[in-house]
């Protein structure tokens, strides 16, 4: 088998090192020359997954004719690249090459899901899938033991992307709720900036446990507007994913709210990465989505107002506190 993996970053090089374990060649395609050179020479991506040793079968490339004879892809790229980066591997793949997305995000503009994106741009001339769950970079690349689900109506398709995925390390799941698995994956970095912010205020653990309960209560109302079944929220791409997220010390959403919560501004967060910081965008499309669809977003509603109207954290959290009185019951239900 010989699976292409569409990015150099943290996830694309954590996914790189899963799937050897499977695939007789893996092509990575990587932007950055330097990173490309370090992989080859030293087997090593110390810029985005430092300690990660990638086996010899995992070759960097810099074009996507390498990926003509691919078994599988699999796209790995910030949201903000989907679109841009399947309009050039397009040209590349043969018709019926099928397609795993990884990226977790919602496109800036459109608020499309990822997905969505990837099915304008090949139409349908390649099957598609998402892979989403509680899944840190670096842990998943050091085979720290870790699982996931792989989303896609095509039942078959689902099960051949989870054979290539799957080793003794990574444990992975299917579903036929692509919708629920890909919105779980995004806007869980939405709840996991706010939990971020909790920290950086010096709140407690009662603050962030009562911030991620009722963020996953926004979320499953968004999802079950935009056809996804609620029941996959329950799961490793909504509450497992949630949880890590919202509590890894290696979480660049969470360490990105800490930041905001201790008085940086969100271009001196975003300035101090050369990292994509996938929740800034997820939650303006959550808001824009949530107006929308007319659902009561609180948290989602906060978070927006302190990333781009410069409201006051401590502020935010006082007006969420003091809202009108609900039946929790009721409430998660609507």
């Amino acid at each position: 088998m010989k699976i292409g993996i569409v990015g150099g970053g943290g996830w694309g090089t954590a996914l790189a090192s899963v799937v050897a374990k499977n695939a007789h060649e893996v092509v990575m395609w990587v932007r950055e020359e330097a990173v490309r050179e370090e992989i080859r020479l030293h087997r090593a991506n110390s810029s985005f997954l430092p300690g990660v040793r990638l086996p010899e079968n995992v070759a960097p490339v810099d074009t996507f004719t390498h990926f003509a004879r691919c078994d599988l892809v699999i796209l790995a790229v910030p949201s903000a690249f989907v679109r841009v980066t399947a309009g050039l591997l397009r040209v590349h793949l043969p018709r019926g090459t099928p397609i795993v997305s990884a990226a977790k995000g919602l496109e800036f503009g459109t608020n499309m899901r990822l997905s969505l994106v990837l099915s304008e741009v090949f139409g349908k001339a390649h099957p598609l899938a998402v892979l989403s769950g509680p899944n840190i970079a670096l842990e998943v690349g050091r085979g720290i033991p870790s699982a996931a689900v792989v989303a896609s109506p095509d039942v078959s398709f689902a099960r051949a992307a989870q054979r290539a995925l799957m080793t003794d390390s990574f444990r992975v799941y299917t579903s036929p709720d692509l919708i629920g698995v890909e919105l779980g994956g995004a806007l869980k970095n939405v709840i996991a900036l706010a939990a971020g912010v909790i920290d950086g205020l010096e709140y407690g653990d009662n603050t962030k446990a009562a911030l991620m309960t009722r963020g996953m209560t926004e979320i499953v109302r968004l999802g079950k507007a935009l056809g996804a079944e609620v029941s996959t929220f329950a799961g490793l791409s909504g509450m497992g994913d949630l949880i890590v997220t919202c509590t890894s010390a290696h979480s660049r959403n969470r360490r990105a709210g800490l930041a905001l919560g201790q008085g940086r501004t969100l271009a001196q967060v975003q300035g101090s990465t050369h990292m994509v910081i996938e929740g800034v965008n997820t939650t303006r499309a959550a808001y824009q989505l949530a107006q929308e669809q007319r659902i009561e977003m609180p948290i989602t509603e906060a978070l927006y107002d302190v990333l781009f109207n410069q409201r006051d954290p401590r502020e935010a959290v006082m007006e969420l506190m003091t809202r009108n009185k609900k039946n929790e019951t009721e409430e998660y239900l609507i």
